[in-house]
């Protein structure tokens, strides 16, 4: 399915005004680095080691398959939206490689997002970081014309509400019924 409003194209032109051989690499490096939500899930496998952080690998995780069940298999699914680079295909130079799936949402900001929430949940010093690394992932996803703004945008209020739902049950429910000794 197409759709998209005439100010996404505009912006995702205006995008393309900035490109640049130095650019073009460091978005395909950002958007590859993104790819299936691998680096965040490996961060929160990570955390599952140390004793003092499985508690908040378990919730990144739980975030991140809850953002998986409803972006990747629910709304990517039911929206089925033809992504910009398939529109206008001849465009735009393609950095990376076009993903088989649906546009809407943007997995790769629902993703980084998750994990970053998920990972501010456990400490301010790692999540900043964590948030700025997925805007710019979200940021390099427009710009390699892969997104349309709005799968940005919905990718964006998808991963907030996983990772503030899964920490609220768990805050209320999961860590108070697990006992210290455990």
């Amino acid at each position: 399915m197409t759709w998209y409003m005439d100010w996404e194209i505009q912006f995702l032109d205006a995008l393309q005004g900035i490109r640049g051989p130095v650019l073009d690499n460091i978005m395909a490096f950002l958007s590859d680095l993104g790819n299936a939500g691998i680096f965040w899930i490996t961060i929160g496998l990570l955390l599952l080691i140390p004793k003092k952080c499985r508690k908040y690998g378990l919730q990144m995780l739980v975030a991140m398959a809850l953002t998986f069940v409803v972006g990747n298999l629910i709304l990517k699914n039911i929206f089925d939206r033809t992504r910009p680079c398939q529109v206008f295909v001849d465009m735009y130079q393609l950095t990376v490689k076009i993903p088989f799936d649906s546009s809407f949402p943007s997995g790769h900001t629902m993703n980084g997002i998750t994990g970053a929430l998920s990972l501010m949940y456990m400490d301010k010093r790692v999540g900043i970081p964590a948030l700025i690394l997925a805007a710019a992932i979200a940021f390099s996803r427009m710009y390699n014309f892969m997104h349309w703004p709005t799968d940005v945008l919905a990718g964006i209020v998808i991963g907030i509400m996983s990772a503030v739902f899964v920490n609220f049950v768990f805050r209320k429910r999961v860590w108070k019924n697990i006992s210290p000794s455990k």
